[in-house]
């Protein structure tokens, strides 16, 4: 019943009341002019716990500021007691790396954000938060080869900026972005330190975890957390591969085809 509670109606009431505080924050921009343009150049603080570049009109940001996607992921984060290298895979605007940069034990972040516009309010954030110095940040997208490739983009939601090219995003304008492998990534990865790793890349995780798992530094992964979307994504062949690589516990947060994984060693 708590799941029930949390994903099936907690969740979606935290949706409905972002929808409702973007547009109010929207119109307000269109009533107020050149007055609300620079009241909401303030940083913005998320219920997360850190200010973020404002950023309305996009509806991954409202997310990322009033809490839909829960609290699980980032008190996991939080309860992180042990030196660690974080790896942000999908960042958008940096929530998760922000929330990372908190932990003192955080001592070093790489993020892949492959969208530019997307990008550039992840590097205002990261710097907003003071994590610029301990931060890698990648206008790229990890994949299966280095090189270049078409992502599909929503104006007014980044979070679902899509290389798979899975449904709903058919006739969206695309962007050339840049691809790295894993060879690339390893060049930032410390020798030295466990790594903690997020994907959230609307459909590409298989490809995204099959290159990690390629990585010199996989058998430091202590835990992996991806999105799963059963539309576009085989959970079973995610699974078995994130099995394959040594991960025996699994936590699913969320219910119907739409949910995540915390997958741990």
């Amino acid at each position: 019943m708590g799941a029930i509670y949390e994903f099936g109606v907690a969740r979606n009431v935290r949706v409905v009341k972002a929808r409702i505080k973007g547009t109010a924050h929207s119109a307000l921009d269109r009533l107020w002019g050149a007055f609300g343009a620079t009241f909401h150049r303030r940083p913005a603080q998320s219920v997360y716990g850190v200010p973020m570049v404002p950023n309305f009109a996009d509806k991954t940001f409202r997310y990322c500021l009033y809490g839909t996607y829960g609290k699980y992921f980032s008190d996991y984060l939080d309860r992180i007691d042990y030196d660690f290298t974080f790896i942000d895979i999908g960042a958008n605007q940096g929530l998760y790396s922000l929330v990372a940069a908190r932990n003192p034990h955080c001592r070093k972040i790489i993020a892949f954000e492959p969208v530019k516009r997307t990008f550039d309010f992840l590097s205002a954030n990261v710097e907003l938060n003071g994590a610029s110095e301990r931060s890698v940040l990648l206008n790229a997208a990890l994949s299966d080869h280095a090189g270049t490739a078409q992502i599909a983009v929503k104006a007014n939601h980044s979070g679902v900026a899509s290389l798979a090219g899975h449904s709903g995003m058919e006739g969206q304008p695309t962007e050339t972005i840049t691809l790295m492998d894993a060879a690339g990534l390893d060049e930032h990865i410390p020798e030295d330190l466990p790594i903690i790793v997020k994907i959230d890349v609307e459909g590409h995780e298989g490809v995204v975890i099959a290159e990690l798992a390629k990585s010199a530094h996989f058998a430091k992964v202590r835990a992996v957390f991806h999105e799963m979307d059963e539309r576009w994504a085989e959970a079973p062949k995610i699974r078995k591969m994130l099995v394959e690589g040594g991960f025996s516990k699994f936590r699913k947060f969320g219910i119907r085809r739409h949910y995540d994984i915390l997958a741990e060693r």
